[in-house]
């Protein structure tokens, strides 16, 4: 987002909780965690280490945080810090121990006015935004003039941007298409062909259409890049780090052990599948292969048995 922002902005304002961290960014101009290739104009950045701060020095708020931390690090943020910024999403995940979407949490827990808040959704993948190839982003907002600003702010020759309102709608999409992928890399372990793939996500395609009609009612078409674009990209890339999760569950590997495997890198599909579950309690909404992908991450079922389960429901 840092790399998207910067085609077109002077300056931007970055959080980044670790004050080591920022001392080797600075150092090296590179991100020292994570996708260390990309190099930055520090000239044009401002780095902070207090969230409270950098909220307080900038007019645009974009969230970035795993949404399984995103509690904690607002934890010591007050409300008042939030008036009259625009706040956007950038996360595909669900607040855990809320079963909140990030947009519905901040809504809630500080206050902010829903034409104030926003989601940034892909098909986008980090590593390909880094070797200057072309992606296509959606800001989604209930207020359109905003969303159009920021579109046109991060456009550029390697990024198109276009806008909506689907706001919840497309952060349960994105929450769903992790999910999605964690299955896709399951089948892709057990060695079922792309055959089957085509089969799984065209099913996940009806699964994601028939709950957000279900938890959000409105008129949409699934095919839009933001629902199923978004979708078959975090299913079928090598980057995708839910698909190879799955993968490795697929190959044999415990939760833990493949959890483990990952690093530091973190699986937003497997926070997801409890909390869109237990958030299906509510609904009763059809949707077997968000409880085969549970079951296999929480129930400890052999992917083998719980995948064969879920092919004879197709």
């Amino acid at each position: 987002m840092a790399k998207i922002m910067l085609k077109n902005q002077n300056k931007i304002n970055w959080f980044i909780r670790s004050d080591d961290s920022i001392k080797k960014f600075l150092k090296t101009g590179h991100n020292p965690e994570y996708l260390s290739n990309v190099k930055f104009d520090l000239t044009k950045i401002t780095f902070y280490s207090n969230i409270e701060k950098a909220i307080k020095n900038s007019d645009t708020i974009i969230i970035a945080i795993p949404s399984a931390y995103v509690k904690d690090s607002f934890k010591w943020v007050w409300s008042s810090a939030f008036k009259g910024k625009f706040v956007l999403s950038a996360l595909k995940g669900i607040i855990p121990s809320d079963n909140a979407v990030v947009t519905e949490y901040l809504a809630y827990n500080f206050k902010i006015p829903i034409e104030n808040l926003g989601v940034i959704s892909g098909p986008v993948h980090a590593e390909e935004v880094a070797l200057d190839r072309l992606s296509f982003l959606t800001v989604a907002s209930k207020n359109s003039e905003k969303a159009q600003l920021l579109s046109r702010a991060i456009s550029s020759e390697i990024l198109k941007s276009s806008i909506s309102t689907d706001v919840v709608g497309i952060e349960l999409a994105a929450v769903l298409k992790n999910i999605y992928a964690i299955a896709a890399g399951v089948c892709q372990g057990l060695k079922y062909g792309d055959n089957f793939q085509a089969v799984l996500m065209t099913h996940c395609a009806r699964e994601m259409e028939r709950f957000l009609s279900g938890v959000v009612p409105l008129e949409r078409n699934i095919c839009e890049i933001h629902y199923l674009g978004d979708m078959l990209v975090t299913g079928y890339s090598q980057f995708s780090r839910n698909r190879t999760f799955g993968v490795m569950l697929g190959n044999g590997y415990s939760v833990k052990s493949a959890q483990v495997e990952m690093g530091n890198m973190v699986t937003e599909g497997y926070f997801a599948a409890k909390c869109i579950n237990e958030m299906n309690l509510r609904h009763k909404i059809d949707i077997p292969i968000v409880e085969t992908v549970y079951d296999i991450l929480y129930k400890k079922v052999r992917p083998q048995v719980a995948i064969q389960k879920m092919i004879e429901l197709f």
